[in-house]
């Protein structure tokens, strides 16, 4: 594909001010170290473009839904990027990100403020069995 050899060509000439835009967005998202939700097909489209431009973006990308456009499955397989919520949405950008966002804000919240057993109280000493079998025998 043409898009391999040189993405920046493509986009210039395919691409309007709002993928150029995002694709940008992308870019400068994986420079400052900040992950940049990707929902929707639009915004696959400019993620793939960042990528293409250069492939170490992906690391910062996180797609919220699978949207039903075929070219959205398309770019996920490119990027190797899988979305985190399969709702079978057709809503048009800006539906998912607000539920990946909340999904991400209980992740943290789980890892952030979470006690441990010692934090709670909780006896684990039934777990000492469980810890000393190989768990890889049947």
């Amino acid at each position: 594909y043409a898009a391999d050899k040189d993405p920046l060509d493509v986009l210039s000439k395919l691409g309007g001010l709002d993928i150029c835009g995002m694709a940008g967005l992308f870019i400068g998202g994986a420079l400052y170290g900040v992950p940049v939700i990707i929902d929707g097909f639009i915004s696959a489209v400019a993620a793939l473009c960042a990528y293409r431009l250069n492939p170490l973006c992906a690391e910062y990308m996180l797609p919220s839904h699978a949207s039903a456009e075929r070219g959205y499955r398309l770019a996920m397989e490119a990027m190797g990027l899988e979305p985190m919520l399969l709702m079978n949405m057709r809503l048009g950008e800006g539906s998912g990100c607000p539920l990946a966002f909340r999904v991400l804000e209980a992740a943290c919240a789980f890892t952030n403020n979470m006690a441990t057993f010692d934090e709670a109280s909780i006896n684990d000493d039934y777990l000492e069995e469980i810890r000393e079998k190989d768990c890889y025998t049947v």
